[in-house]
């Protein structure tokens, strides 16, 4: 009857370790698909941006309040773009939301 006993806790605790290392990677895959399809959106948004014969995308400078055709980085950042300034934060993150002011 011990050994009976024994065997169902093992049963038990090796099934419930399964299913929490299940659930660990389908968080995992979760999280990432959804960071994949968040990069697939900011790719599809910074495409649809007008661009000029160069490949630069036209967009307006809310910085200098100007028209500016710019290349976009890796991250989708103009390449006028200067960290922590608060306008070209503004900007970057409206050109991956594809909301940026165009020409």
């Amino acid at each position: 009857m011990a050994d009976r006993r024994q065997l169902e806790q093992f049963l038990r605790s090796t099934l419930q370790d399964a299913g929490e290392q299940f659930e660990a990677l389908r968080r995992s895959t979760d999280d990432q698909l959804e960071e994949a399809r968040g990069s697939y959106e900011v790719a599809k948004n910074a495409r649809r941006l007008p661009s000029d014969e160069e490949g630069r995308a036209k967009i307006v400078c809310r910085r200098h309040a100007q028209q500016r055709a710019a290349k976009l980085d890796d991250m989708y950042r103009p390449a006028c773009y200067e960290d922590g300034h608060p306008d070209c934060e503004g900007c970057a993150e409206d050109v991956r939301k594809g909301r940026i002011e165009t020409w």
